[in-house]
C-alpha cells in the first residue's frame, strides 16, 4: 500500500532548493562522457585515455601560461603578482596538536635541560655505544650490523649469546656505554630496533623496514671514519623533539667536515626514514660556448652531488618507555596503539 508525503510548511520549497544545488545531467549529456573504463576494446580504450591524458597536459600548460603572463604584467606595472596557490598535502592539512614545539615554550627548554641526554649533547660525554642482537640471529643481520658500526662511531658489537638484556644493560653501565642497541630479528630478517640510554634510560622500540643493504644499492660509495654531520627533519611535537635528541646522542657533537659524511633521519608521516650519504664533488667542463679562458683552454666548473653509502631503512616508532628495559615494572611515556590512527592527518611526531 503506498503512501504519499504530503508537503509540510516550507518542506516543498527545501525540497526544490536542495535539487537545485544537486548538478542536473541530460540523458544527451550522459552519453556523450565516455569513460575509458567504459570502453571494452583495449586497443581503443589505450588511445581514448591518451587522448583524454593529452588534453589534460594542453590545459595544465595554459594555465601555467596565463599565470606567467600575469606574473609578467604585474612586473611591468610595478604591482604585486598573483599569489602563488599552494596544493594541499597531508602534511600541511595536519590536524591541529598542542604539542606542537614552539620557540617561545619555556617549559619545553626547562625539560630539554634536565633530560637525559644533557651530557652527551653538551659534550660533557662522548658516546659509546654498544650494539647486539636478539638471541636467533639472522642471515642479513651481520653484514647490518657491520654497516651500522660504519655509521655510528665509536660503536662496538658484541655477541648475544644467552644472556638476558638486563644483564648486558648491567655490563653496558660497567663498561661506561652510553647508549644500548638490540637488533631483533624474525624470520631471519631484522624486523625492530630496540635502542636503550645508559645510565638511567630512556627505551625506544622501533619497528624496522624496508632494509637495502649497501651492496644492493646501485653505485654506492664506501663511508670513511670521520665524524658524520647529522640532519634531523620534521621532529617538530614534543614527543618528536625527544626521539630526534634520542637519535642525536648516539653521535658526536664534534662533526669533521673534511669526511663529507652526512647522517639524515628524515621523518614524513611519523616514519623515520634513515639516510646514509657522502659529498662528491666533480670537476667538469663548462659546454657552454664562450667561457674559455685567455690561454684557449676550456673553463672547469664543480658540480656537488651525493653519493649514497648505505644502508637504507626506515624506522616506525611503537613505544617509548621511561628508564632501561623492563617489560614488567617499566613505565610508558608513550604507546602506539591501532586505534590511534583514526585519520590519515593525525601525526604524533
Amino acid at each position: 500500500m503506498g503512501y504519499k508525503r504530503k508537503k509540510g510548511d516550507g518542506e516543498g520549497e527545501e525540497m526544490e532548493a536542495e535539487d537545485n544545488r544537486r548538478p542536473s545531467f541530460n540523458t544527451a549529456e550522459r552519453r556523450n562522457v565516455i569513460l575509458p573504463s567504459m570502453i571494452k576494446n583495449k586497443d581503443k580504450r589505450a588511445k581514448v585515455y591518451a587522448k583524454q591524458k593529452h588534453e589534460k597536459k594542453v590545459e595544465k600548460q595554459k594555465k601555467i601560461k596565463a599565470r606567467d603572463a600575469a606574473e609578467k604584467l604585474a612586473f611591468e606595472l610595478g604591482e604585486e603578482p598573483p599569489q602563488k596557490q599552494i596544493p594541499k598535502t597531508i602534511e600541511n592539512t595536519r590536524e591541529a596538536d598542542e604539542t606542537v614545539c614552539r620557540p617561545d615554550d619555556e617549559e619545553l627548554f626547562a625539560d630539554i635541560d634536565a633530560d637525559e641526554f644533557n651530557p652527551v649533547l653538551r659534550r660533557e660525554v662522548t658516546p659509546k655505544v654498544l650494539i647486539t642482537t636478539c638471541r636467533f640471529n639472522s642471515t642479513r643481520g651481520p653484514a647490518f650490523i657491520s654497516e651500522l658500526q660504519s655509521v655510528i662511531p665509536n660503536s662496538d658489537y658484541r655477541k648475544r649469546g644467552t644472556y638476558d638484556l638486563k644483564k648486558i644493560v648491567e655490563y653496558a653501565k660497567k663498561k661506561d656505554y652510553t647508549s644500548l642497541i638490540v637488533v631483533h630479528t624474525n624470520r631471519r630478517e631484522p624486523d625492530a630496533l630496540l635502542i636503550i640510554g645508559l645510565p638511567n634510560g630512556p627505551t625506544a622500540h622501533f619497528k624496522l623496514s624496508n632494509l637495502i643493504l649497501r651492496k644492493d644499492i646501485k653505485g654506492h660509495g664506501n663511508p670513511t671514519s670521520h665524524e658524520p654531520e647529522l640532519v634531523l627533519t620534521n621532529f617538530t611535537t614534543r614527543l618528536g623533539n625527544r626521539v630526534g635528541r634520542f637519535f642525536q646522542s648516539l653521535f658526536p657533537q664534534v662533526p669533521n667536515f673534511r669526511g663529507r659524511r652526512v647522517v639524515t633521519f628524515h621523518n614524513q608521516r611519523d616514519f623515520i626514514f634513515f639516510r646514509h650519504h657522502r659529498y662528491v664533488f666533480d670537476i667538469k667542463e663548462d659546454k657552454q660556448s664562450g667561457t674559455k679562458g685567455k690561454d684557449g683552454v676550456a673553463k672547469e666548473r664543480v658540480k656537488p652531488r651525493l653519493q649514497e653509502c648505505g644502508p637504507q631503512f626506515t624506522l616506525k616508532l611503537v613505544t617509548l618507555q621511561h628508564g632501561t628495559f623492563d617489560t614488567k615494572g617499566g613505565e610508558f611515556e608513550w604507546v602506539h596503539k591501532p586505534e590511534m590512527d583514526t585519520s590519515r592527518r593525525r601525526f604524533f611526531l
